[in-house]
């Protein structure tokens, strides 16, 4: 597999919609990840990402302007004692509550499918980060339709153990812009990890597209200590 950039990854794909990036610092110090979202809609680009707890959930930003919230309002990030859970949907949720109950990460996503947004069938894209004892890994799953068929769930999970240094993976709902829009195809892709907090979040947001990108979120975990930095950037202000 060829490593990828991931600003060349985001600046020529106009919509690959929601997506999720993890992977270790160029320093190897911190365990990063990174959660975007991107709307066509109205209803999907009225959202902010706002803090809550050790996590965050999407709120409306113009609450009057909010139709449908069964798809968009969900908690993207939980922590659930030495893991970070990060998805595009309230799966979270799910992951959080199933693993409090001793379950796999895949197990608890065993209870789950794609979207029911026909005829898209958004996938569900899923990523778990584990640090303890100074020692850090982490895994990523996508629940996806059988090409479009609805009567069928694919389920992929890929666990990265030991990353290394300045190296991560890139998992996204959508291939590219599409009506229908087609979902993201085979292995999360091998990308570079470059810069502190500030810069690789910088690098992420100019590198979206500029008029469906809605809001990211961007975490460094130090592996040694646990302890992180947060950084959130919302189009909407």
């Amino acid at each position: 597999m060829e490593m990828k950039s991931l600003k060349n990854e985001l600046a020529t794909n106009t919509y690959p919609g929601r997506g999720i990036v993890i992977g270790k610092s160029e320093d190897g110090k911190y365990a990063v990840t990174a959660y975007f979202i991107m709307g066509r809609s109205e209803n999907s680009r009225n959202r902010v990402f706002v803090e809550d707890g050790e996590g965050i959930r999407t709120q409306a930003f113009d609450p009057s302007k909010l139709t449908d919230p069964s798809l968009i309002i969900y908690a993207p990030v939980r922590v659930l004692g030495n893991k970070t859970i990060v998805t595009n949907g309230d799966q979270t949720d799910t992951i959080y509550e199933l693993m409090d109950k001793q379950q796999t990460f895949e197990q608890s996503l065993r209870t789950r499918e794609f979207e029911p947004d026909g005829p898209n069938y958004t996938p569900r894209i899923s990523g778990i980060m584990h640090i303890e004892k100074g020692k850090f890994n982490y895994a990523m799953s996508i629940l996806k339709s059988n090409n479009g068929n609805p009567d069928a769930c694919n389920r992929y999970t890929f666990a990265y153990e030991n990353p290394v240094a300045g190296e991560g993976h890139f998992i996204h709902t959508y291939m590219q812009d599409g009506n229908p829009l087609p979902s993201f195809e085979g292995e999360p892709k091998w990308v570079g990890i470059e810069g502190d907090i500030d810069s690789f979040t910088n690098m992420v947001w100019e590198n979206l597209n500029e008029d469906n990108k809605v809001s990211l979120f961007v975490r460094y975990i130090e592996i040694e200590t646990g302890k992180y930095e947060t950084r959130i950037v919302n189009k909407n202000m």
